[in-house]
């Protein structure tokens, strides 16, 4: 399947909500899926959602082993998540440093719950329930902005945390600096 275009920050369309998939194991679904992870690899992301492909669906996935743009990361399993819905367990935040396949080369210091619970649906219907922490989490929380129009700055409390990455971590080693 065709690696898709991921949107960048400015195009309108990642501003939108996405709406809820009724229609579960049909072939569009499907291919919908087999592109996402498609285009994931080829942009080396640990998270992706539909809209940054120009699909108003809300359907996002995420996982990996191992990535050479966070090379610190603790695994997460490779999920496809639809109509997901995210409960944090706990109230508390954690900041940690996102990037964005559609915010090339800039992270910034997010606060995120650290400990939540997430459900939605596989592609085929099936439900997935879960409750996780840390990186896991993370993705997740961030990957579910996108299906409502949010990109990871708007999260940002401080900006003199925001920018390039070469100019933030120019006298650091490599270390986990982005989320998709």
């Amino acid at each position: 399947m065709p690696v898709r275009t991921v949107l960048r920050m400015g195009h309108p369309f990642l501003n939108k909500i996405a709406d809820p998939v009724i229609t579960f194991d049909i072939p569009e679904l499907n291919e919908l899926v087999i592109d996402m992870f498609d285009t994931m690899a080829a942009y080396n992301g640990a998270g992706l959602a539909a809209p940054q492909i120009g699909v108003g669906l809300r359907v996002v996935i995420f996982g990996a082993k191992t990535n050479p743009r966070y090379p610190q990361m603790e695994p997460v399993p490779v999920t496809i998540l639809i109509n997901p819905v995210i409960d944090p367990v706990e109230e508390v935040m954690e900041e940690g440093w996102e990037g964005c396949l559609s915010v090339p080369g800039l992270r910034g210091l997010v606060p995120r719950y650290s400990h939540i619970r997430y459900c939605g649906y596989d592609q085929t219907g099936n439900p997935i329930a879960r409750e996780v922490e840390g990186f896991h989490a993370r993705v997740v929380q961030h990957e579910c902005d996108h299906l409502d129009g949010i990109l990871f700055p708007r999260r940002i409390k401080d900006f003199s945390h925001f920018g390039f990455e070469e100019e933030l971590f120019m006298d650091l080693d490599k270390e986990d600096r982005s989320v998709d």
